[in-house]
């Protein structure tokens, strides 16, 4: 599996995104500290963290790498839940969960596209 531009460019505005709440998160820590809570400085940094997993495995999968092309496949997959989870279970201020939301959204937008596709082995 190759990655296509619009699978690359739904990763990259999640990468953009996931670092943004990192800085707006560090923003908030001084103006408006409840709106920073420890549960969303966690989330925000695992997510920043997958998000540039993600954009590595793209990345080589985009070069023809087949492994790579399975952990994007796995890390998506595995993604999506997770940010449900997060989205119903865990307390976060109502501007993050939007912005979970919306990365939920890019999250199936790039499962949509890479498990629509066939493999090549």
């Amino acid at each position: 599996m190759t990655t296509t531009p619009a699978i690359r460019r739904l990763i990259g505005t999640y990468v953009m995104l996931s670092m943004l709440t990192v800085v707006a998160l560090a923003v908030l820590a001084g103006a408006d500290p409840g709106q920073a809570t420890p549960e969303a400085w966690v989330r925000g940094v695992i997510v920043a963290g997958t998000s540039m997993l993600t954009l590595l495995f793209a990345t080589r999968a985009a070069k023809g790498d087949a492994r790579a092309a399975l952990r994007l496949r796995i890390i998506v997959a595995v993604l999506l839940v997770a940010f449900t989870a997060v989205l119903f279970f865990l307390p976060l201020p109502a501007w993050m969960v939007g912005e979970q939301a919306v990365c939920a959204v890019l999250l199936l937008a790039t499962a949509v596209l890479i498990f629509r596709r066939p493999q090549t082995r």
